[in-house]
């Protein structure tokens, strides 16, 4: 699934071509996860204001109204003046003056809806919940040590949750607990304020580090040039169970919770 790094190289990789482009034609294959939410019509000949993210959410600014984007468990979007033909899997097409945006997605758990605002009823449904932002000025340590204190479940579970701080799916979930040296099982209510807050510098340093490799493509994600992500290859226990801990030496163990896969040093991160 593309998580928080994956979505945000999305936009970095489209948003100066698609800045400022005119609509011209829109094309919708079979259902996606949720309708549209307007006509078709309504969104000709409206530019694109720009690309913003909001947890693993694409949202793309109209002259009026936006769209918001959510590129499910395998989808990605393509931009570029000529694209190959449709295929099968390719359920949404916005033409404009500077390209073409084009959602591909096999499984169809993607979405794009539209919203008159930010803050009409169906922006609010999706946006609503989620929570602080881990890459900006406004993931604080003091509300991050307050939210755990109140929270019983297993820090792993926590932070897939992302109603304390969004985009720490599973993969960056299993490589901020080892950074942090913290046991995916811990009580996140548990956790001391020193621990609380290496986790929280390594939330922002794994996350910072995967968008700086592009993010992880494990079986199909690219980019919206098409490039794919580089972090695989640098995960210190994701999808290492049975190799040694390159810290320590130690065997990467794998567990269970939540029915997802969790990786971790039983060394380095003791409890």
């Amino acid at each position: 699934m593309p998580e928080l790094p994956e979505v945000e190289v999305t936009r970095l990789t489209l948003v100066a071509g698609i800045r400022g482009a005119k609509v011209q034609a829109l094309y919708l294959g079979k259902p996606l996860r949720w309708p549209l939410n307007c006509p078709t019509d309504d969104l000709i000949g409206r530019r694109i204001l720009g690309v913003r993210r909001r947890g693993k959410y694409l949202l793309f600014d109209l002259e009026h109204g936006l769209l918001l984007v959510h590129l499910g468990m395998s989808g990605s979007l393509s931009f570029a003046t000529t694209l190959p033909a449709r295929g099968p899997h390719d359920h949404f097409e916005l033409l404009t003056d500077q390209g073409t945006l084009r959602l591909h997605d096999p499984r169809r758990f993607g979405a794009v809806v539209y919203a008159d605002a930010e803050s009409a009823p169906i922006a609010q449904k999706l946006l609503g919940k989620l929570g602080m932002e881990p890459l900006g000025d406004g993931f604080l340590s003091s509300d991050f040590v307050g939210g755990l204190k109140r929270r019983n479940s297993p820090i792993k579970q926590v932070l897939l949750a992302g109603d304390l701080v969004v985009g720490v799916g599973n993969i960056y979930a299993s490589e901020v607990l080892f950074m942090a040296g913290i046991r995916p099982s811990t009580k996140a209510s548990t956790l001391s304020r020193p621990k609380v807050l290496r986790l929280h510098h390594a939330i922002q340093q794994v996350l910072a580090r995967a968008v700086e490799l592009g993010g992880t493509t494990l079986k199909d994600f690219s980019n919206a040039h098409g490039d794919l992500g580089h972090f695989q290859h640098e995960t210190m226990v994701y999808g290492r169970q049975g190799l040694p801990c390159k810290v320590c030496n130690s065997e990467v163990r794998m567990i269970r919770q939540g029915q997802r896969s969790t990786y971790f040093c039983p060394t380095c991160q003791k409890r």
